[in-house]
């Protein structure tokens, strides 16, 4: 794997025109892992030591950050993301902060999981990006409040340690601690602006959490379910069609350029652990136009490529949920959805429980990983 790209020092003035002309950033090899830190899967920001400018919410925006040069409050300029006052000394002999002032964020996972990268976007703060910024995590069962949080008998592991960066850039950060954390500590040093963040990595769901509901989704994201990978990702990621929820929008699925060849599209998930499934949906909210034509769900087990058709080519309709109940549960750890010829769905659900082998991989797996 090549080094992260590493952006540091000050952007060029905004000078008009398009905001993001001069945006420095880079293909980081972990975004193809869901983002943990994502609003639909329940993340918040659940403290902040300063939001004097900017409120601390605007750093889980599914969005790219806004700017508009004119947009002014009574507090200066309105930005789009977390933004504290500058840090000053303790006296006019003193007047810079000390080299441990800091600003901080807690920031709750919506699906505790382990992280494989991290970016910390800066985008449109060009002069007031902190000087550097540095990453923290913990693994804390609940729902703990920020005073439970910074309590002292809370261990805190470092994910990335204090690293200068760069402002109006993507700054990515590959993590490789194998661990499952359920929040993060975000601090920029010694103060500044931070427009979004991201945090790319792998759910690790609660095992008794799954033994006890029984029946659930298999292939939801918050349950341990992730996408292996798609045929085309053009319009909109693969991994919107296992996020929670029905969609709300025509992006909020998964939509495919158009096919001018006689191939078809397809996805692959890998499910929570091995599986029994019982019953499909395939929805297609919102693609109207573009939905699939037809679509086939195939199974696999764990590594095996010898895949086993359990829904034949069926037609779908357009912005319609379709159900079907199997006529035998399907065993496998693996699924792999073919649309014909193009198109998109908005989501996936597959429904049934773990078997017995996949609820011991998974409570193996739970316990390597400090759970």
């Amino acid at each position: 794997m090549s080094a992260i790209p590493r952006f540091t020092g000050d952007a060029s003035p905004y000078g008009g025109g398009d905001p993001y002309a001069d945006y420095r950033t880079a293909d980081f090899p972990f975004t193809q892992y869901a983002d943990l830190a994502d609003r639909r899967l329940g993340a918040g920001v659940i403290a902040a030591n300063d939001e004097f400018f900017a409120e601390r919410e605007n750093l889980l925006k599914p969005e790219a950050a806004e700017f508009d040069p004119e947009h002014f409050g009574h507090k200066g300029k309105i930005m789009d993301g977390w933004e504290t006052r500058r840090r000053r000394g303790v006296s006019a002999a003193q007047p810079h902060p000390t080299e441990d002032d800091h600003d901080w964020a807690l920031v709750r996972l919506g699906a505790p999981g382990v992280i494989r990268g991290i970016v910390v976007d800066t985008a449109h703060f060009r002069g007031n990006y902190p000087q550097a910024v540095s990453v923290e995590a913990t693994s804390v069962a609940g729902s703990p409040s920020p005073e439970d949080l910074l309590a002292d008998d809370v261990k805190w592991t470092t994910l990335v340690p204090r690293t200068a960066i760069g402002g109006h850039a993507a700054n990515g950060f590959a993590v490789d601690v194998e661990q499952r954390f359920t929040h993060l500590r975000v601090n920029q040093h010694p103060d500044g602006g931070i427009a979004r963040l991201r945090v790319h990595g792998e759910v690790a769901p609660d095992p008794q959490w799954l033994a006890v509901l029984g029946t659930f989704d298999l292939a939801a994201l918050e349950n341990g379910g992730q996408v292996e990978d798609a045929s085309d990702r053009f319009y909109s990621p693969a991994t919107n069609t296992i996020q929670p929820g029905r969609s709300r929008k025509m992006d909020d699925g998964w939509e495919t350029r158009r096919r001018r060849d006689k191939g078809n599209d397809w996805i692959r998930y890998s499910l929570a652990a091995e599986s029994e499934i019982r019953a499909v949906e395939i929805d297609t909210a919102y693609l109207k136009g573009n939905s699939a034509g037809w679509a086939a769900l195939s199974v696999a087990a764990e590594g095996s490529e010898d895949w086993t058709e359990i829904l034949p080519r069926t037609r779908l309709q357009p912005d319609t949920n379709h159900r079907f109940v199997l006529d035998a549960p399907a065993v496998g750890s693996r699924v792999r959805i073919d649309i014909y010829p193009d198109g998109g769905i908005s989501r996936l659900r597959l429904y049934g429980s773990l078997t017995e082998t996949g609820a011991a991989r998974l409570t193996a797996r739970h316990q390597e990983l400090g759970g």
